[in-house]
Parts: C-alpha cells; sequence; structure tokens
C-alpha cells in the first residue's frame, strides 16, 4: 500500500476482519465503513495516494475539520477507533508502517445522564392489562426490559431456549457476541408465561424466536420500538417510550437500591465500569468516597 493505491481494496477484507475476528455488530461495521470511506475522500482530496502516506499531523488536521463542521466528541471519537482499528489491522497484514491515529484523542463533549422513568410511575404503566395477543406480547418485553435491563438487539435475539426456568435466568447475547446471564424477575416471568399460549397462534412449525411479529417472525427492532411508542401514547407516559430508556430506569433503580456498582456492571454488560458510571448518574465524587473508604492504602486514621 505504500508504493501503489490501494485504498479500495482494504474495505471488504477489513469489514471481514470486523466480522469474524472482532466481532463487531453489524450496525458498528456500517457506521466504520461510512467513516472511513470519509476520511478515504478527504485525504484523496489532499492529493494523497493511499492510507500509508497519512501522518498524524494530517490526521489531525482532518478531525479538526471535522469537528468545526458540526460533528460531535462522541462521532469523532467512533470515527478515531474506526482509523485505529484500520491502521491496526493494516499493520498487522504489513500494508503500512506506521499508525497516525494511535494517540489521537477527539474533543470532549460533555456526556449527558440518560433520562429515566420515576419507579412508581413506571410500575403503574406495566400494571395496565393487556387488550389483546400483541398487547400480551408488548407487555412482557417491556417487563423484561426493565426486569433484566436488556439492549434493544439483545431482546430481538431472545430464543425459546434462552430463558432457564429453573433458575429464573436468561442467557444474553451482548456486545462483541458476549454472553452474559441476567436474573428474570417475578413480574417478566409471569408475562412470559402469559405470552407463551398466545405466541403459538403466530408461530410457524420450527420458529424458535421468543418474540413474534403478527407474521410469525421475529421482531424488528424498528418494530418493537413503534409498538412500545403505541404502549406509551396509549397509557399516558409522559415521555417517548424507547427500549433503552427501560435499560436506563433498570440501571438506575438497582443502583438507588443496592448501591452496588460492580454488580451493576456485570448486569448491563459492561466492559468498563465508566459506562456503567453514566448511565446511573454516579459521578466521581461518589466513587472517589467509595475508594476512600474501601482501599487499604486510602483509608484515613482515626
Amino acid at each position: 500500500m505504500q508504493g501503489t493505491d490501494s485504498s479500495d481494496a482494504w474495505l471488504p477484507a477489513f469489514l471481514h476482519h470486523l466480522q469474524h475476528e472482532r466481532r463487531l455488530s453489524a450496525k458498528t461495521r456500517e457506521c466504520y465503513a461510512r467513516d472511513l470511506t470519509l476520511a478515504r475522500s478527504w485525504w484523496r482530496a489532499q492529493g494523497l495516494a493511499n492510507w500509508g502516506q497519512l501522518d498524524q499531523h494530517q490526521l489531525r488536521s482532518y478531525i479538526a475539520a471535522r469537528h468545526r463542521s458540526g460533528i460531535s466528541g462522541r462521532s469523532l471519537q467512533r470515527e478515531l477507533s474506526a482509523l485505529r482499528g484500520l491502521y491496526r489491522y493494516l499493520l498487522r497484514e504489513g500494508k503500512v508502517t506506521h499508525n497516525p491515529a494511535q494517540g489521537l484523542r477527539a474533543p470532549k463533549t460533555q456526556r449527558k445522564l440518560p433520562a429515566t422513568l420515576d419507579a412508581d410511575q413506571l410500575g403503574r404503566m406495566l400494571d395496565i392489562p393487556a387488550a389483546d395477543s400483541l398487547e400480551i406480547r408488548d407487555l412482557a418485553m417491556l417487563e423484561l426490559l426493565y426486569s433484566s435491563g436488556l439492549r434493544l438487539a439483545e431482546l430481538v435475539s431472545l430464543d425459546l431456549e434462552s430463558i432457564d426456568a429453573r433458575d429464573a435466568t436468561l442467557e444474553v447475547t451482548g456486545k462483541g457476541a458476549k454472553t452474559r446471564r441476567v436474573p428474570v424477575g417475578a413480574k417478566a416471568r409471569q408475562a412470559i408465561e402469559n405470552w407463551l399460549p398466545a405466541r403459538a397462534a403466530f408461530a410457524p412449525q420450527g420458529e424458535r424466536a421468543l418474540f413474534l411479529s403478527r407474521r410469525g417472525s421475529r421482531m424488528h427492532p424498528r418494530s418493537i420500538q413503534k409498538r412500545l411508542q403505541r404502549w406509551a401514547l396509549k397509557h399516558g407516559s409522559p415521555r417517548n417510550l424507547h427500549p433503552h430508556l427501560m435499560r436506563h430506569s433498570f440501571a438506575s433503580h438497582l443502583l438507588e437500591s443496592s448501591g452496588d456498582l460492580r454488580a451493576v456492571q456485570e448486569l448491563l454488560g459492561h466492559s468498563n465500569i465508566s459506562t456503567t458510571q453514566i448511565y446511573t448518574h454516579l459521578d466521581f465524587q461518589h466513587l472517589a468516597q467509595v475508594y476512600d473508604r474501601a482501599h487499604p492504602r486510602a483509608k484515613r486514621r482515626k
């Protein structure tokens, strides 16, 4: 790649690497492909012939230009992540000799605290009886989202075998194809039991998806979002009801009651505790207080 322009040949191979080696989601791969195509268009306009000619100063100029155009710090962080990943791959393949994205940081963007529903308000909404088979399904999805803190993609991917009725747990495949086991609360178990007889009327032979559409196929993420919005409008929820709002509420309510940040991190499937900190409205001052009380070399003498 240093001497010839093979910039059009790398993308399929890199995306294949992301899918089969790093096991990133289809959405992440789509974002990375778009980000890298934009970066390639930029350096071509600068008169560069291939990725190997791009240096850190030029890449910093590109990120600065993107920032001036209104791209958020969070999006720029993802773009830099895509670039770092690409260059690591090209280094491994012997196509470049340096990684200009290494060490670059995107401008910081203030992270907004996630919205949550009040526990009593959420409880009243979930206690409303379902009017038909599809609402029985919708209520089961809502209960499970709140009971187990699932991501939308995790809910979609559930099969009948995912739930272990013996110990009331659920095996979930999360980001990076990582699996974790989470508990299923009594209300969610009852809602699923109510759904299973109704599900039988929709399910074609051999279909194993837990949640099905009216046509008997696995629920599409957008369909779930629309059904949750419908439930909120019908029952007067003051907020736009969406799956991540249920996950935020799960994390916040659980932490408020338990104070166990590590447990919430495990249940959410976060690899980094700082992500859990944002979800649950904790600030660094609280973490520092926990550290001061717990660490043997940080405890203050009486």
